[in-house]
């Protein structure tokens, strides 16, 4: 019977082997690029039209140009609609996100006086605007309304509009609704897929302009965002769902099985690898994967998670030894870590490059997804080696803010004018010689 997975041995794994490992769904958006760009040029040539016309075409949803937002009624009708429970577990999870996201609120302004009567500091402001995509293609997210929006409303922003794809007859995911209204959003666009990327941007009759575009998607709207980087913040690289799994020996392999599913499950331009230095973990694992499979309750899901594992961003990675799989973690990069072991801590100094590390088997990566605080929006594509989690301070803009007293300008002025001088930009100079002085009445 064959595997049910990949095995990649990283002791016996070529460079190029190894390397190949290394990709993703979105390392190559080259085809989306052709695709997308004549969607983004229609919809800034035509607006609510084009955006009426996609929708029918990508979602197959007849949603005419005058009802692109969600009405009051239709935000009612969600609340009534959904399970009490989930509505619970919805409130329970936007206000442990909330009380993460205000600890990352930075003080409105400070001034720190970096020499005597000469001070220096920051101050923060939110941003006007921004614009939330929650995709729905391969599942429905109010976790990922949840996570964009609620940093949003902590930040301050004015300004808050979800892009999110209505069903096939038109109707928006109940979650999502409510989700929205619990955080405190209630503009919301029945619009997905690139051309909501290009509404955000540009504007249309019935959408804000917006002044930052922030979300997860597919390969699709990582290319409209590449494309229109130039004409909006497009924040930080999200695309496809990608994760390890890293076990040490003290953890049962079929808990590592499990878990190496969360993620796999999104779709199959997912990425998920089990890494370990134990064989007897790697092969417990492997033979887990049936009985996980056979437990799910979705066949599309069991589809998803198989075409990733048996695909070319997917498997269980056995390495020699510990440092080399912390070694293969760090160059991955990747979007969600598990650290699977009962003494996490010692693994923890070891992870340089990852998103979200996720310690000890009682913290597995679905627990971060919706109900631990920590925001579940992350750098995808090996952007975690420089990118960090979305924050409050992703919705805010920053600028410094300097004062200098007459009893510290001169000794600043020489050593500036010096300076002015060297680099060879007279104005420069004169704005802080003895003219500046001779204007101030002091000279």
């Amino acid at each position: 019977m064959a595997d049910p997975c990949n095995f990649h041995d990283l002791a016996t794994l070529s460079p190029e082997g190894r390397a190949a490992l290394m990709k993703r769904a979105d390392s190559d958006i080259g085809p989306f690029l052709d695709k997308v760009r004549p969607i983004l040029a229609a919809v800034k040539a035509e607006g609510d039209k084009a955006l009426s016309r996609f929708e029918k075409e990508f979602d197959h949803a007849d949603i005419p140009p005058d009802r692109l937002l969600v009405t009051e009624a239709e935000f009612d009708a969600a609340f009534d609609a959904l399970d009490g429970q989930v509505r619970e577990a919805i409130e329970f999870a936007v206000k442990a996100i909330r009380s993460f996201h205000e600890e990352q609120l930075p003080e409105p302004m400070w001034l720190k006086e970096v020499s005597p009567g000469a001070f220096a500091g920051d101050r923060w402001h939110p941003i006007p605007s921004v614009g939330l995509y929650v995709p729905r293609g391969k599942g429905s997210f109010p976790s990922v309304t949840m996570m964009t929006a609620v940093p949003a409303v902590v930040a301050g922003v004015p300004e808050i509009a979800i892009f999110t794809p209505p069903a096939p007859d038109g109707t928006m995911d109940a979650g999502v609704l409510v989700a929205a209204r619990t955080v405190g959003v209630s503009r919301i666009y029945k619009v997905g897929g690139s051309q909501a990327i290009a509404a955000a941007a540009y504007g249309t009759e019935t959408v804000k302009r917006v002044n930052k575009i922030v979300g997860p998607g597919s390969p699709w709207i990582v290319a409209a965002k590449r494309l229109l980087a130039d004409v909006v913040d497009v924040g930080l690289p999200a695309g496809p769902s990608e994760a390890i799994v890293f076990a040490d020996g003290s953890v049962d392999g079929r808990i590592a099985g499990l878990d190496l599913l969360i993620e796999a499950e999104h779709g199959p331009d997912s990425s998920a690898y089990l890494v370990t230095a134990s064989r007897k973990v790697a092969e417990e694992a492997m033979a887990s994967l049936p009985g996980h499979w056979a437990a799910m309750t979705l066949p599309q899901r069991v589809e998803f998670s198989r075409a990733v594992l048996t695909g070319p961003r997917g498997g269980i990675v056995l390495a020699p030894s510990a440092e080399e799989a912390y070694r293969f973690i760090n160059d991955y990069a990747p979007e969600h870590l598990e650290l699977l072991s009962t003494e996490p801590f010692a693994h923890l100094g070891h992870i340089t490059n990852a998103a979200e590390v996720l310690m000890g088997p009682h913290t597995p990566i679905v627990i971060a997804n919706f109900v631990l605080g920590p925001n579940g929006v992350l750098p995808t594509g090996g952007w975690a080696r420089s990118y960090g989690p979305l924050s409050v301070t992703d919705y805010m803009k920053r600028s410094s803010v300097g004062y200098v007293t007459s009893a510290a300008y001169p000794g600043l002025a020489r050593r500036a004018k010096l300076l002015s001088e060297y680099e060879g930009f007279s104005s420069h100079a004169n704005a802080v010689s003895g003219i500046r002085d001779r204007l101030l009445g002091s000279g």
